[in-house]
């Protein structure tokens, strides 16, 4: 099975950050989706570095890519560069947190 980057962005819409309840994706934390054949690479940010959710959420995303993905050899990187900013935030994620348009 060939492996995408929508298959990759679908799986990664169910991981949610615990304390907002809102995806990763909505979030605007995933910064980059690499494949190559089997190999999933992910880079993702936090909303802050000092983040007490860092671990959790990284090994998220990696449980969920496992998951959805067995078999593949599944890497996250968290990455600070560029700093996240709410600019980030999906359409959904800006109305999840009530954000004016």
């Amino acid at each position: 099975m060939k492996i995408t980057t929508d298959q990759v962005t679908s799986c990664l819409e169910r991981v949610m950050d615990p304390e907002l309840g809102i995806s990763v994706v909505d979030l605007g934390l995933i910064y980059n989706i690499l494949i190559d054949g089997n190999k999933v690479s992910v880079d993702m940010t936090l909303t802050n570095p000092g983040c007490p959710m860092a671990g959790m959420l990284a090994g998220g995303v990696e449980q969920a890519l496992r998951e959805a993905f067995e078999g593949a050899d599944v890497e996250v990187s968290l990455v600070w560069e560029p700093a996240w900013t709410p600019e980030r935030l999906t359409e959904s994620g800006k109305a999840q947190l009530g954000y004016a348009p």
